[in-house]
């Protein structure tokens, strides 16, 4: 398979390559390509121009602040889930990243370029809505500042203009003691998810529940957040038994709203969502009430479904 007859743009600045979004036609921006490349391959996206942003070396940054980490737009997802800073004050980032496809196709796509590309298959979509994290887009018009919350339409759709180039993401940093937890479940190693849920759960300074959130990988038509508050607010995490998790297990049915496909029904789907929730907030509870344990939450070497 081969794409279709395409014009290569190659940019050196930010500028220029506003100015080639604004006075081209039907144009895509390549920065990994892991997403893109094989769309154009089937055909599903025939563009006349490429607008190549692999030169812009302000955009690969990895900045990490007192209140957010910000991910630049070809900041590959190896060197985020490699960046020791980054992990410090946001770990999430490396616990979804090791999930993310296969180590090849980690060291060349991008952070931004799959949240950018709207999929809610992709684990980083999901990281940013359970971080409440926001997009800053840039056109010859200016710029703005997205929030996750609308900044994700619907299954590979955003609300980014056809002249718009995503500059960064950045993604707010969690209270305080907050522990997180991210697993999903594939058919094979580097497969999409048929689940994936990522978890975060708050404590207070007594010791007891403050917040819990969750997020979804597959099985909800774009990344969103399930507030778990309601279950786990004011318990201590001792005190959290099989009938608070059924409780926890129970939201997340309700929550999600996945389809039947070739590789699993909509039923299955909304089974395990059920299930990795309860298992990761089973295993964050256990940290925060015995923090000198090693954690239990499952690696990515574990994705594989038996």
């Amino acid at each position: 398979m081969k794409p279709a007859p395409f014009t290569h743009h190659a940019p050196t600045t930010v500028d220029e390559a506003l100015a080639l979004l604004a006075q081209l036609d039907n144009a895509k921006v390549l920065a990994g390509g892991q997403s893109l490349v094989p769309v154009l391959n089937m055909r599903l996206a025939t563009p006349d121009h490429l607008v190549d942003i692999n030169r812009l070396a302000d955009l690969a940054r990895i900045e990490v602040d007192a209140d957010r980490v910000r991910v630049g737009a070809i900041v590959r997802h190896a060197a985020l889930e490699r960046d020791e800073a980054a992990h410090r004050a946001l770990p999430l980032l490396r616990q979804g990243l090791g999930w993310v496809a296969h180590p090849a196709i980690r060291n060349r796509g991008t952070t931004v370029g799959s949240i950018a590309h709207a999929d809610p298959s992709g684990e980083m979509p999901s990281i940013l809505a359970i971080t409440g994290g926001s997009v800053r887009v840039a056109s010859t018009r200016g710029e703005r500042v997205i929030s996750a919350d609308h900044f994700f339409v619907g299954p590979m759709e955003s609300v980014l203009e056809h002249d718009e180039l995503v500059l960064d993401v950045d993604f707010p940093l969690f209270p305080a003691g907050t522990v997180t937890g991210f697993d999903e479940l594939a058919r094979r190693s580097g497969d999409y998810a048929l689940s994936g849920v990522a978890v975060a759960i708050t404590p207070a300074a007594d010791g007891t529940i403050a917040a819990a959130r969750a997020s979804f990988v597959s099985v909800t038509e774009r990344p969103d957040v399930l507030d778990l508050t309601p279950q786990l607010a004011g318990l201590r995490p001792d005190q959290v038994g099989t009938d608070v998790l059924a409780t926890v297990a129970e939201a997340a049915r309700t929550h999600v709203d996945p389809v039947d496909d070739i590789h699993a029904s909509a039923d299955y789907r909304r089974h395990l969502s059920g299930t990795i929730c309860r298992r990761v907030t089973s295993s964050l509870l256990a940290e925060l009430a015995n923090p000198s344990a090693p954690t239990a939450v499952p690696s990515a070497e574990k994705k594989v479904a038996s």
